[in-house]
């Protein structure tokens, strides 16, 4: 019997190493959870079944494109489009030997912060299934905190790793922009879009950032790191000097539990002998959200112009009328949410307007940047809630777009400024899982993962959902 639920990638990894079990036993062992419990959970699109499978398995939120298999970026518009090729970071995968165990559901183009807006129906919480897992990498989410895969990638634009991450009790990793390649993405915010690990364990995220991280031909934004990636090891804190951003720790809308439980976890990296300190980031909080969601969706209208009917995905049906068949391809095809960011895109973009809005906000956006470098002068990482709440109930926001963009604003900030953050769990509150977001200056994911396994292994969380905890073995 493999318990799914509570094998880590790294423990998974030695098991195959010392021949205990076959890649295609684990692999067998994954499929088999996700029969007995993503029924009710929904955070795979589609399984693959690999018979030759010679790893561990990883699930791939479906905006990855994958030879051979299905890539809708949670979308109608691209139901049924196969790619003949592999993203880049599928290829590093394949040449680790990690077996894919299928594609995860997401909010429709990325779009969303709940996993509802998936034009193919909800991921639900492992934790609770009444409540939303987070987004828009809520399935690839779900899946690791539901012992449904071992670990997964998922894609971050404004906080789509490190939310999810936070609302499901696992860790997640958004990388320095410009580390992972971005080649066989499906875009969404182009100068915003980074692919990144969600795993049980800090180590495990490490593991996977080390497989997909590095320089890509493919993708002329990415860089070479400047240094190879540590796995953690050690346990204490002392020479680090932590940060704590009074803006992010004390903006409206954070709930009591959240602030307790992160408030906790600041005082033990005192305890583990960390350098802490208050700081200010005034411009960054109060500026971050609106300047984001005039350069997200901006780009999203370009990026999205693509889906017209005519070379791949869905074609709607007209008497024949070229410009007829674009609209209603587009209406048929499209979810509520990617037509919204189409709309305010375009109008940010359009003659007259751009200056005085996206112009403005790019300005907005390096204002942003220096006042987080200004920053790592003094501190190595910064530390906030991930999420101002715990993970909220289905429904309970989606006819409220604004308090569903509230859903990101610790997060958004540090991804303008194209810096790493990592979420950890650190608590429950109403017996959910509270995220502590981790914020690190550019390139410095080594001194995140050793902040956060240190913290990882004083707040001895356990990631196992409650609900699960008794019945984990398949």
């Amino acid at each position: 019997m493999i318990d799914t639920l509570r094998l880590t990638a790294e423990e998974a990894a030695a098991l195959l190493e010392r021949r205990e079990l076959s890649a295609a036993e684990l692999h067998a062992a994954y499929l088999d959870a996700i029969r007995a419990r993503d029924g009710e959970l929904h955070a795979y699109l589609r399984t693959v079944d690999e018979p030759d499978a010679d790893g561990v398995p990883v699930a791939l939120k479906d905006l990855i494109c994958t030879r051979g298999v299905e890539t809708t970026a949670g979308s109608r518009i691209l139901a049924g489009y196969v790619p003949p090729y592999d993203a880049t970071v599928a290829t590093r995968c394949r040449a680790a030997r990690l077996s894919f165990l299928g594609k995860t559901n997401m909010d429709e183009f990325a779009m969303g912060s709940s996993t509802e807006n998936s034009g193919f129906g909800p991921t639900r919480n492992p934790w609770d299934p009444d409540r939303v897992p987070g987004g828009s990498s809520g399935g690839s989410a779900a899946a690791v905190a539901a012992g449904l895969a071992p670990w997964a990638l998922g894609s971050d634009t404004g906080g789509s790793i490190k939310q999810p991450a936070a609302l499901c009790g696992v860790v997640g990793l958004r990388p320095t922009y410009g580390t992972v390649s971005r080649y066989g993405i499906v875009a969404f915010a182009s100068s915003l879009d980074q692919i990144g690990p969600i795993a049980k364990t800090v180590r495990d995220c490490a593991l996977l950032y080390r497989i997909i991280a590095g320089r890509d031909p493919c993708d002329t934004t990415t860089v070479d790191l400047p240094e190879s990636v540590e796995l953690p090891e050690t346990e204490h804190l002392r020479g680090l000097r932590v940060g704590v951003p009074r803006e992010l720790n004390e903006a409206e809308g954070i709930e009591p539990g959240v602030t307790e439980a992160v408030n906790r976890a600041v005082e033990l990296a005192r305890e583990l002998g960390a350098d802490v300190s208050e700081c200010e980031l005034p411009r960054s909080v109060e500026y971050g959200l609106s300047c984001y969601y005039l350069i997200a969706p901006a780009e999203a209208s370009s990026n999205l112009a693509r889906y017209d009917g005519v070379r791949y995905g869905l074609r709607s049906e007209t008497n024949g009328d070229t410009r007829a068949m674009y609209e209603r391809t587009r209406h048929d095809g499209f979810g509520d949410e990617p037509k919204r960011r189409i709309m305010l895109g375009a109008y940010a973009l359009s003659a007259g307007y751009y200056e005085a809005f996206y112009g403005q906000a790019q300005k907005v956006r390096t204002l942003i940047r220096r006042e987080h470098d200004a920053l790592f002068e003094r501190f190595d990482v910064l530390l906030s809630p991930t999420s101002p709440t715990v993970a909220f109930r289905l429904g309970e926001r989606t006819e409220n777009p604004l308090a569903m963009y509230l859903s990101d604003v610790l997060t958004i900030p540090s991804n303008l400024a194209g810096l790493p953050g990592l979420s950890i769990p650190c608590g429950l509150s109403e017996g959910l899982p509270v995220g502590l977001q981790l914020i690190g200056r550019q390139f410095a994911e080594n001194a995140l993962f050793r902040v956060g396994h240190a913290l990882e292994r004083a707040l001895a969380f356990g990631y196992v959902p409650s609900r699960l905890r008794d019945g984990g073995a398949v």
